[in-house]
């Protein structure tokens, strides 16, 4: 099994909504512990191309906002089912959720 960790940039007010997917999938799990996640404040930037329906900005112009990052981690498997419970959640149109494999010594 491959862990991998997840990263994920969600407005404040939607990132109690987006662990519980997280986890609510299987994320988060280690040992006899559940729901590991750490989440920090960050400022995001982006631009809504024309076409789009934005959670917050306008269309044309470059938004700078604060969000949260929220990590935490998954084996590959769960990769799928996570990625479907936060979209159902997460309020951008475009919700961007990073999964990066992580390195364990143990398996080497």
């Amino acid at each position: 099994m491959t862990r991998l960790k997840i990263e994920i940039s969600v407005p404040e007010s939607h990132v109690e909504q987006v662990v519980d997917a997280l986890h609510a999938a299987g994320a988060g799990r280690a040992g006899e512990y559940a729901r590991c996640t750490s989440v920090w404040r960050i400022t995001g930037s982006w631009l809504p191309l024309p076409a789009a329906q934005p959670y917050q900005g306008t269309p044309g112009e470059v938004q700078r906002a604060e969000e949260c990052r929220v990590e935490s981690f998954c084996e590959r498997e769960q990769a799928a089912a996570v990625l479907k419970a936060v979209r159902a959640v997460h309020p951008y149109e475009e919700a961007v959720v990073h999964f990066l494999p992580l390195y364990d010594p143990a398996v080497d």
